[in-house]
């Protein structure tokens, strides 16, 4: 079915034709057909018409990092950091052992809850990430169940070294880079790798992303969340897709981004979450880094879904500007997962859409914690309008 959305206030394309008033869009059979000024709209016969009543349309969010598929909760260890304990990357360990307990079903009820949810706060493209298993039989059933949802399946063995293997790091390498890889790589698209202290060397990472690599999967790293390393590095040396986190990053770090491909992630709600600095945003833009945003929905350290509320963030304590949040948000997770079809609203991309209810995107930040999300378009098919 054919859909005419018109009389947009404002619409934010994020291609060469910038953000247009008074526009309209059609939608053909899930995809962007036509895309310019309301009063030279094609007429389509049959074709739903929206009346977008002025107000703002922009591309659905794409939310390059999660950790979607877990069991339990960690509401006590929020309200412990909020007391003033810092925040270490052992935590992960109990959300293992609280999914490890958990049925697939159970596993999958969870999982399609926080899909309705992102889909309802305006994002359209997920990535999802193990990581909680880390036994081959589990991380297996995560990725299993990930790739029920979508198509941008991460696997992430290589999270945390589990309890069992504490003195015997390298032993538990060998089993992700092994056996654990050969179970999972036929449901991923990512080989990803959390190279930090408390995690895995950088050594330890370039074996995990080396053996994925070979395997077909892309790379991608976590890196700097809790101090400077060479995780950064690490990824531009392999062509990774994405570094996410960097919230303490060298000038050599900075350099080597912006000499790269490689996008920078950054995940305002750990921060929020954690009380960790805000990276600062406006260094690395002016500096020539890509950088995307994403809600890191996790159990530990960032339990939002809120794509609205992590651009609130960037803006008011990150340095951007609320186009720069929202092109970060959008088109930066699209170059995050390296993806030319969603992220922008053009002819021959995914129809996937967001309307509000405001007359420009500068609301998402400037209402903070207001839902503005009205209507969100999914490969052209319409969920929910609570328009007021």
């Amino acid at each position: 079915m054919n859909t005419l959305i018109t009389n947009i206030g404002e619409l934010t394309t994020n291609t060469g034709a910038g953000i247009l008033d008074d526009a309209a869009v059609l939608i053909d059979d899930g995809r962007i057909a036509w895309v310019g000024a309301a009063a030279d709209a094609p007429s389509v016969p049959g074709a739903e018409v929206v009346d977008a009543v002025g107000r703002a349309v922009i591309p659905g969010f794409v939310d390059s990092h999660s950790h979607l598929v877990f069991a339990g909760d960690r509401a006590a260890e929020f309200e412990a950091r909020m007391a003033g304990q810092k925040y270490a990357a052992g935590g992960i360990r109990s959300t293992v052992a609280a999914t490890r307990a958990a049925t697939d079903e159970e596993l999958r009820r969870r999982l399609r809850g926080f899909m309705d949810e992102m889909l309802a706060q305006g994002t359209t493209t997920v990535e999802i990430k193990s990581g909680y298993g880390l036994t081959v039989a589990d991380e297996e059933r995560l990725v299993r169940l990930a790739a029920e949802i979508t198509t941008e399946v991460t696997f992430l063995g290589a999270h945390v070294v589990p309890a069992e293997y504490a003195e015997r790091p390298d032993e538990y390498v060998d089993l992700v880079t092994g056996p654990m890889l050969d179970a999972c790589a036929p449901y991923s698209r990512w080989i990803d790798v959390f190279c930090e202290t408390g995690a895995f060397t950088v050594e330890q990472s370039r074996r995990v992303l080396e053996a994925g690599i070979a395997r077909g999967l892309m790379p991608r790293v976590h890196a700097s969340q809790l101090r400077p390393g060479g995780g950064v590095r690490l990824a531009v040396e392999l062509d990774a897709a994405s570094v996410d986190h960097g919230t303490y990053l060298t000038d050599d770090d900075v350099a080597a981004l912006a000499a790269s491909e490689t996008v920078l992630t950054l995940l305002p709600g750990v921060e929020f979450s954690t009380r960790q600095p805000y990276p600062d945003a406006r260094r690395l833009i002016d500096a020539g880094v890509t950088v995307a945003l994403a809600c890191d929905t996790n159990p530990g350290s960032s339990f939002t879904s809120s794509m609205p509320f992590c651009i609130a963030i960037a803006v008011r304590d990150m340095g951007m500007t609320p186009v720069e949040a929202l092109w970060a948000a959008t088109a930066g997770g699209a170059r995050a997962l390296r993806r030319d079809d969603i992220g922008m609203i053009a002819p021959g991309a995914r129809a996937d859409l967001v309307l509000l209810d405001a007359p420009s995107h500068v609301h998402l930040s400037y209402r903070p914690g207001v839902p503005l999300v009205t209507r969100v378009w999914k490969d052209g098919v319409s969920h929910g309008s609570h328009a007021r």
